[in-house]
């Protein structure tokens, strides 16, 4: 008699390390909030655990580590992602122990993936590589309607929602960030905090460098980030008014929430990418609490704003702005 054996789904201890510190460098170009890259990985013997790191968070600008959990959101889908594309199964656990916080996400590999990995899980891994910020104006054609309901999937997919401002919206939209950033820049401690993680060429491996920050104010209808000086990036003279601003949003505002969201900015952010369209996430209003309020009164008090997004199209024949510097996989790592 001959009996066959089932191949073991058991992951070979040596694969499964090379795997996960793949994962890692991958969840490590995520974006976040200043490139703060707020994430610490621990490596277990069956997959990762997820934790703030309370060395990159911005006391002043972020002291509920919301925008910072959205962050790290971005790369949990990033390993997610990557993980998918190696051909592993993974089940994710977030905020697996309330009493600890800062302990965002357990990823725990249950082995290798029974069936092949599909072409799209390994263009989108390789997305993670070509997605970065381009803080210019969108000089481009606006976006049709078939790119935003590929967006608004690549949201919902990931439990939040996409909400689409109309024309008569962005005044509202435009007067919130003024205000929440003339707000900011009067306040010493935002200052010296923003002074701290910008400009220069940023050789520590964090932070926004002057090659990624405009070298004059952009024409557009939304004010973008103020950085309190200007930076390197070339922009032409070119006003962005066929922009569309959108916002991401949820049902709750809770970490495990903000999570979410982060998980969804990666998914909108990767397909943006895939699909031509130039994706800028917008902070400031979500911020403080007054343009935070303001925002969900643009949705109607439907949900609560985790980000606003910026869409469009930039000038096709154009490279864009340099990548932001990035920590080496072995400082965002501790093994076990």
């Amino acid at each position: 008699m001959t009996i066959k054996l089932r191949p073991s789904t058991q992951p070979n201890t040596e694969a499964l390390a090379k795997a996960l510190t793949q994962t890692v460098t991958a969840a490590g170009l995520a974006p976040s909030i200043h490139n703060t890259q707020p994430w610490r990985w621990r490596m277990t013997g069956d997959g990762l655990d997820l934790h703030l790191e309370p060395s990159r968070l911005l006391q002043v600008s972020d002291p509920d580590t919301r925008l910072s959990t959205l962050s790290c959101g971005a790369a949990l889908h990033h390993a997610r992602v990557s993980l998918a594309a190696q051909g592993w199964r993974a089940t994710v656990t977030r905020i697996p122990d309330p009493a600890h916080p800062g302990h965002l996400a357990h990823l725990r590999v249950d082995g290798p993936a029974p069936e092949p990995v599909e072409a799209l899980t390994v263009r989108r891994a390789r997305t993670i590589g070509l997605r970065h910020t381009d803080r210019r104006p969108l000089t481009g054609p606006p976006i049709g309607p078939a790119d935003i309901t590929t967006l608004l999937t690549a949201v919902g997919a990931e439990g939040a929602s996409l909400y689409i401002l109309r024309p008569d919206q962005i005044i509202d939209l435009a007067t919130s960030a003024h205000h929440a950033q003339r707000t900011d820049l009067h306040e010493a401690r935002w200052q010296a905090e923003l002074a701290h993680w910008t400009g220069g060429t940023r050789p520590t491996g964090s932070g926004i460098p002057d090659a990624t920050i405009p070298a004059q104010p952009s024409e557009t209808p939304v004010p973008g980030r103020d950085f309190g000086h200007y930076g390197d990036l070339p922009i032409s003279q070119g006003h962005d008014r066929a922009a569309v601003f959108a916002i991401i949003y949820g049902r709750g505002d809770r970490p495990q929430d903000w999570l979410h969201a982060g998980e969804a900015l990666s998914a909108a952010w990767l397909t943006a990418t895939e699909i031509g369209v130039s994706l800028l996430p917008l902070s400031a209003t979500i911020e403080t609490l007054s343009t935070r309020q303001a925002m969900r009164a643009l949705l109607s008090s439907a949900g609560h704003p985790y980000l606003v997004l910026r869409l469009g199209t930039a000038e096709p024949d154009d490279t864009g702005p340099a990548y932001a510097p990035r920590l080496p996989t072995d400082q965002i790592i501790d093994m076990s």
